[in-house]
């Protein structure tokens, strides 16, 4: 017997079209919910939208315990769907929209942008040079790759540097990666699986590492 799902409390707008093409990556009424409040949340027009309580349109801090606020930490932080999965239906969907199909005039941008961070604790801290600021910090570094042309440009992967020191063995630990390493995994893989309709996003000769202002030539 199938269940009919129900119904949705709708995403702002036209957000409601680009959130249903992700439906059935959800198990569940709450999930469904919570991609659209995460999806608003990024994109509405408010400050620290990197907070949850931002995120869920709260007051900072006072707001940490309301409803919305813990429902949106839940879905990130607890709930059982496949991050992904998700992201490879967003790249999916660039790729089939003619507005924004790749096409061999583009570039393939890679960055190694960081985030100053106090402390010790955080997961990938370490001090290592921050292009943006010109100096060595205390900081969590993420290498990312992203499709550009005259025209536009979108975020394709993104993974955290992890410094020598997290690891038993140093930079000689068989699990450490270099920038320049993941980098390299990152452009290869920036071609989505073989299909007959797949389409890999062609790229230039160079691809730009902006940050520490070098450029990643073949």
């Amino acid at each position: 017997m199938v269940t009919t799902r129900r119904p949705c409390p709708p995403a702002p707008g036209p957000l409601e079209g680009y959130a249903t093409r992700f439906d059935d990556l959800f198990s569940s009424l709450a999930q469904r919910r919570g991609f659209r409040e995460y999806l608003a949340g990024l994109l509405l027009p408010r400050d620290r939208n990197k907070t949850l309580t931002a995120l869920a349109g709260a007051e900072p801090v006072t707001g940490a315990q309301h409803p919305a606020v813990q429902r949106l930490q839940f879905f990130l932080s607890e709930s059982p769907w496949d991050p992904e999965r998700v992201d490879a239906r967003r790249l999916e969907l660039l790729r089939a929209d003619p507005a924004t199909v790749p096409h061999a005039e583009g570039v393939l941008v890679i960055d190694d942008s960081g985030d100053r961070k106090d402390g010790t604790a955080t997961a990938h801290v370490g001090r290592q040079w921050l292009g943006r600021y010109g100096k060595t910090d205390n900081a969590v570094v993420t290498v990312t790759t992203l499709w550009a042309d005259e025209r536009l440009y979108y975020p394709l992967h993104a993974v955290p540097y992890t410094p020598a020191h997290h690891f038993e063995r140093g930079k000689r630990d068989p699990a450490f990666r270099t920038k320049w390493k993941i980098a390299a995994q990152l452009a290869g893989r920036a071609g989505p699986p073989d299909s007959p309709s797949a389409r890999r996003w062609p790229t230039a000769p160079t691809a730009i590492w902006t940050t520490s202002g070098a450029n990643c030539t073949p």
